[in-house]
């Protein structure tokens, strides 16, 4: 008979040994590179129901209080694939007043001397003040990897109508606020499970500066940026040198700030230090922004409160100094590096009102493609509004430079009108902004905006009604006076004279005189889209984009011609149109049936003329 003891004491061997393989791997497993940090850490895999710990935060002023937290379990894949919780439930201390709050994030766990993690998530409306806390190893190992450069892009097609918009451009994406209101507000159904799944707890904005009336006419921006303001008051930062490190600069616990602006504008989210190795910052234990590589500077910051609230808690936090720069935003938390300066955008905006008074505000803020626009466009806003009125109508002159290193300046020159002018104006900006930054062209580097801002009372707008011109017959070489006849809103009619002059080798034949602002005359061209190959190119762009403020004069004639990528090729050779125009080939050009026979830009007036108007005359020889 067979006899299985041999087999079974074997296989029970081996199970064993399969078993202690396991454990040994879940033990090391993504810790490898967290074991090689100065401060002790308990790994995720020795993390057990029932132990009790402190952590550390700070409830008033710059030094951290320690509090209780009780281990309750781990949740694996908590917050997504690899990313697992160890929840907690805190007590003793200032968290019996406060529970968990916004401002919280990034509070380092210790058990027996250890550091386990940083407390980061919550439930809203939670009647027991349980956290989640990211443990340490996840949260140091995503920022272990060789820091990424920024990376550069390839050409891209740059739009005229978007850079002569009006309108903040819309956001790539939408960050995660950790908020009841955001939840439900972009989806109703959600409303029913409101505060029964783990959020990361909010990052309090505090901002001087600026108004409460700018930060609610921003709201869904904001809210869609992930930036909450959660205090209606904060401290000035001013532009100072970083201060130099030493050994109690951001230790663990400490209150750090992110400022986004600095100066007589300052908009900065703080949460708390999770852990400091040398000249590196661990924080949040969460994503700030989720902007990857990132140039913000980092502060050491003071807490004046800790406000209870039913939803969730909030610090009122004041920047102080700098001392670093967050340099990654990563999903288990952010990382910053001590004496490292950022890279900041200067701003000078020189404000004139209606009743000429003058004033000027100097500000630093962001270099980011995702938040530069926004700041810049608030701030101009914030500007505006803060010197005049805000219900009725005003006019807005915009006149400035946005400067580069080693190229030429973008040249500002914007006129806005009507009930909604500051905000329009404001927005304006934003889009040449915009299609710099997202360029990314390896040598850009912005130097500094300034831009010249005057508003009166009143909405000096009018319509294009009608253009005559003074003979409908031309010989090439000579002048055709235009004129264009406006109506303003209260009923009196402007005119404008435009001399054009028909160039000498225009060929006989009608010609076609179109006077529009730039919006109308824009929707004319073939070309509505440029790809520049270089920055030089890219501002060039950007400085002949026509203006919806203006009025343009595009004389043309009826022409065989393509479009090859932004170029125009006219009065082609029947050779050349069939080469290009070939069937075994598609893309890459279009018929273009219209040529440019003159171009000129209206001088500006003292009304904002809207409208188009075309007629035809005749070239004679």
């Amino acid at each position: 008979m067979f006899n299985t003891r041999p087999a079974a004491f074997f296989l029970a061997i081996l199970v064993f040994s399969f078993q202690a393989i396991a454990q040994t791997a879940v033990s090391s497993g993504t810790s490898g590179s967290a074991a090689g940090l100065r401060t002790p850490i308990i790994r995720l895999a020795e993390v057990r129901e029932g132990m009790r710990g402190t952590a550390r935060t700070v409830f008033r002023g710059t030094e951290p209080e320690d509090f209780n937290v009780e281990i309750i379990g781990v949740l694996p894949g908590g917050v997504g694939p690899k990313q697992d919780l160890i929840i907690g439930r805190l007590s003793g201390g200032g968290a019996d007043r406060t529970a968990v709050f916004a401002g919280m994030s990034g509070s380092p766990v210790y058990v027996d001397g250890k550091l386990i993690g940083a407390i980061s998530y919550s439930f809203p409306f939670s009647k027991e003040p349980i956290c989640g806390i990211t443990p340490i190893e996840q949260m140091v190992e995503i920022f272990e990897a060789k820091e990424p450069a920024r990376r550069t892009s390839a050409p891209q097609a740059i739009s005229f109508a978007e850079i002569a918009s009006a309108s903040l451009p819309e956001l790539s994406y939408t960050v995660d606020t950790g908020l009841l209101a955001a939840t439900t507000s972009t989806n109703p159904m959600m409303a029913s499970i409101a505060g029964q799944t783990f959020r990361p707890i909010g990052v309090p904005l505090t901002f001087n500066g600026i108004s409460q009336q700018t930060l609610d006419a921003f709201a869904p921006q904001l809210m869609r940026a992930g930036l909450v303001p959660v205090a209606a008051a904060g401290g000035t930062s001013p532009i100072a040198p970083m201060k130099a490190a030493d050994e109690n600069t951001l230790k663990p616990g400490a209150s750090v700030s992110m400022q986004l602006t600095r100066g007589d504008y300052s908009l900065a989210s703080s949460g708390t230090v999770t852990l400091r190795e040398g000249d590196r910052i661990y924080a949040f234990g969460h994503p700030f922004l989720s902007l990857g590589v990132s140039d913000l500077p980092m502060s050491e910051s003071s807490v004046v409160t800790v406000v209870p609230n039913v939803n969730n808690s909030f610090k009122l936090a004041v920047p102080s100094a700098m001392v670093g720069t967050m340099t990654q935003d990563r999903a288990t938390g952010v990382f910053g590096k001590l004496g490292q300066a950022p890279k900041m955008i200067p701003v000078r905006l020189n404000i004139e009102s209606s009743r000429g008074k003058r004033d000027t505000i100097n500000f630093e803020m962001a270099n980011d493609e995702f938040l530069t626009p926004l700041l810049l466009n608030i701030a101009i806003y914030n500007s505006l509004v803060a010197q005049e009125r805000t219900v009725g109508e005003t006019t807005v002159f915009m006149n400035g430079e946005i400067r580069f290193n080693g190229q030429m300046p973008v040249k500002i020159d914007r006129r806005f009108a009507g009930g909604q002018s500051a905000m329009l104006a404001a927005a304006s900006i934003a889009a040449p902004v915009n299609a710099m930054l997202r360029s990314r062209f390896e040598d850009l580097a912005m130097s500094g905006i300034e831009l010249d801002l005057k508003m009166i009372d009143g909405s000096r707008t009018a319509s294009l009604e009608r253009i005559s011109v003074d003979r409908s017959e031309v010989r090439p070489g000579e002048t055709v006076q235009i004129t264009a006849y406006a109506r303003a809103t209260d009923g009196r009619i402007y005119t404008e004279r435009i001399p054009v002059v028909i160039a000498s080798d225009a060929p006989a034949g009608k010609l076609t005189i179109l006077v529009g602002d730039g919006g109308a005359v824009l929707k004319t061209d073939a070309v509505q889209h440029f790809t520049p190959g270089s920055l030089g190119e890219l501002i060039d762009g950007v400085n002949r984009t026509r203006t919806p403020d203006r009025l343009y004069v595009k004389v043309t004639r009826s022409s065989a011609g393509m479009i090859i990528g932004s170029a125009e090729m006219t009065n082609l050779p029947p050779s050349v149109l069939a080469t290009l125009s070939s069937s075994r080939s598609s893309g890459g050009t279009k018929s273009h049936v219209e040529t440019i026979v003159a171009e000129a830009i209206v001088p500006p007036s003292e009304m904002i003329i809207a409208g188009e108007q075309k007629l035809e005359i005749v070239v004679v020889r």
